[in-house]
């Protein structure tokens, strides 16, 4: 699973991704400074890692991962290879979430490719490079039904989804039925991934006056995206945040192994099943599972140890079908 930053050249993209990463790609101050995308790892804040520390007191603590797309800035025309914008949209179409970088801050030494500071037409620029081209992805898909005579319910929703396009909608807007994403999602459509909008604020910007920022948090409320507020130029502000909520949007979950060695989170899928989060450790976990011994995490913490959590009777032993809360602590039994 990834997520993909985006948005305009020098909105802050790459110096968002080093900061998250500990990378260091070029930053520079030209349109195109990223070419090839930069992949790295990001940790996933976790205050409850903390919590247990103070507990346990382990050597470590490891917390749960997730990868990072640093992507090219997008420029008007992309979608017809503009800067060379279809080599920089097929790398969105790997990610599963993507980042939307918006620059709301104002430095005259940093060069805006549209000439001014406007967040909206900014974001309004992207959206519609990126619909256009799932425009132009539906309409292949339509021309070759035609072509093949095969009109069906498949059909239909294409259309629909066409139409909704054509009003400057984002497919994830789209009121889906039950089963019809099943019918679009060999296409890798760019708008119908999950987005989160990071606004890059200068550090003296006033919150609570800002125009541009008002009208965003409108403008994404209706999309019912994620909305977050940072400052590069103050390193780490707003940015667990957007860690946080990109995990959720992966639609991730983690649960903990406990020792004196190390407190290690582990990244799950949500939901998950006891036997399938044994694999997340290792396979062999997976192939000898007999049962997992787990802890809910607020039993954990209220009682103090294990030994305290099993004589209040929270202490739970069960199977492969046994659902994992996120924030479980869990020691499986394997066949050795």
């Amino acid at each position: 699973m990834k997520c993909g930053i985006i948005g305009l050249p020098n909105t802050g993209k790459s110096t968002f991704f080093n900061l998250i990463s500990n990378s260091k790609v070029s930053s520079e101050n030209f349109p195109f400074c990223t070419i090839e995308p930069n992949y790295g790892i990001t940790k996933v804040p976790d205050d409850r890692l903390y919590k247990l520390k103070k507990i346990i007191n382990p050597t470590k603590i490891i917390p749960s991962e997730i990868k990072i797309v640093d992507i090219a800035g997008l420029i008007r025309g992309s979608h017809k290879g503009e800067g060379l914008g279809n080599k920089f949209l097929s790398h969105i179409r790997e990610t599963n979430v993507i980042i939307h970088m918006i620059r709301f801050f104002h430095d005259v030494s940093i060069i805006h490719v549209e000439g001014e500071i406007n967040p909206i037409r900014d974001k309004e620029i992207i959206d519609m490079e990126l619909q256009l081209k799932d425009l132009e992805t539906i309409e292949k898909r339509l021309e070759k039904i035609t072509k093949k005579n095969e009109v069906n319910q498949h059909t239909h929703i294409l259309k629909d989804i066409l139409s909704f396009l054509k009003k400057g909608k984002n497919i994830r807007m789209y009121p889906f039925q039950k089963d019809d994403k099943k019918h679009i999602k060999d296409l890798q459509l760019l708008t119908i991934k999950p987005v989160i909008y990071v606004c890059n604020v200068d550090d003296k910007l006033n919150y609570q006056n800002n125009l541009h920022l008002e009208t965003m948090k409108k403008i994404v409320k209706m999309e019912n995206s994620t909305f977050v507020i940072v400052s590069l130029k103050k390193n780490w502000m707003g940015i667990n945040q957007v860690l946080k909520e990109t995990y959720k949007l992966l639609n991730l979950q983690s649960f903990f192994t406990v020792g004196k060695k190390e407190i290690r989170s582990w990244t799950i899928p949500n939901p998950c099943t006891a036997y399938e989060a044994a694999s997340a450790i290792h396979t062999d976990f997976k192939k000898g599972f007999i049962r997992a011994k787990i802890i809910h995490y607020d039993d954990f913490i209220k009682y103090g140890s294990e030994e305290n959590v099993k004589k209040k009777g929270k202490l739970q032993l069960v199977g492969k079908n046994s659902i994992i809360q996120d924030g479980d602590i869990i020691h499986f039994r394997i066949n050795q």
